[in-house]
């Protein structure tokens, strides 16, 4: 008869085997078209805590002249199509700006945080072989009141003298988590420029007016870009119902895989 030890033991062996895969999980930028984007800009979307961060990427790349460019995938993400107006993509996808010089990644899933240094990581690689200048990400504070104001903090001396040029306030203290947290850390090793945006968020629906003021920051820090808050209100509205939508199924799927 197997004793409870044998059971936690298999058990244990079961979750290192299936991390071990997931952390060899590699994401690929398929990119669709040329871009040139030398000295230009890159926005992580990947959600954070809350959806402010991914509405907020959503509603700008709506607001100003993107079209897509490419798609990012991976054999950890979970196998889903997202269908919009009839036409089927993948949930992660790459958008340009090619007058602005400005690229996003936008994704409807949410990782799973054993993948957010490899995020992290093809984000930087593909910013180094565009020549990117800056690439800025943002990170959710929970609070019940979002009227505080917006701080960031920079990667190199280069990027926070960006944020004092573009009147935002400096985080002197503090612990960044996830996406961002990996952004910096190798930006400041590598000396590539990089701001991540702290915003407070009391993620609960609707969080339009966080993700309208995150929206602003970002159109701070990069020149041409614009947000339209009446339009943005109705993109949070259906941003937040796809991403919620998407990150439900990603989960069952997850689950039923690991059964």
């Amino acid at each position: 008869m197997a004793t409870i030890s044998w059971y936690y033991n298999m058990a244990s062996l079961i979750y290192q085997k299936i991390h071990k895969a997931v952390l060899n999980f590699k994401i690929r930028i398929i990119e669709t078209r040329t871009v040139n984007l030398e000295g230009g800009y890159l926005i992580d979307g990947f959600p954070s805590v809350g959806l402010s961060g991914a509405i907020a990427t959503e509603s700008m790349i709506h607001t100003s002249d993107f079209t897509q460019a490419g798609v990012l995938d991976s054999d950890g993400f979970p196998p889903i199509s997202l269908v919009k107006d009839g036409t089927p993509s993948y949930p992660t996808r790459l958008f340009v700006n090619d007058k602005l010089k400005v690229s996003v990644f936008l994704s409807y899933l949410a990782l799973h945080e054993s993948m957010h240094k490899t995020a992290a990581k093809t984000m930087l690689s593909w910013a180094r072989k565009q020549k990117i200048g800056l690439i800025v990400s943002s990170v959710a504070v929970k609070s019940s009141d979002i009227s505080e104001g917006i701080v960031a903090v920079g990667s190199t001396e280069s990027a926070r003298a960006k944020l004092t040029s573009a009147g935002l306030e400096t985080l002197r203290h503090g612990l960044i988590p996830g996406i961002p947290g990996m952004l910096l850390n190798e930006g400041s090793m590598t000396g590539q420029d990089v701001i991540v945006i702290l915003f407070q968020s009391t993620g609960t629906r609707p969080d339009f007016e966080s993700s309208a003021k995150l929206c602003m920051a970002m159109s701070q820090l990069i020149p041409g870009t614009s947000c339209d808050i009446q339009a943005l209100q109705k993109e949070a509205e259906k941003a937040e119902k796809i991403i919620k939508t998407t990150g439900e199924n990603s989960k069952n799927l997850k689950d039923s895989m690991y059964r």
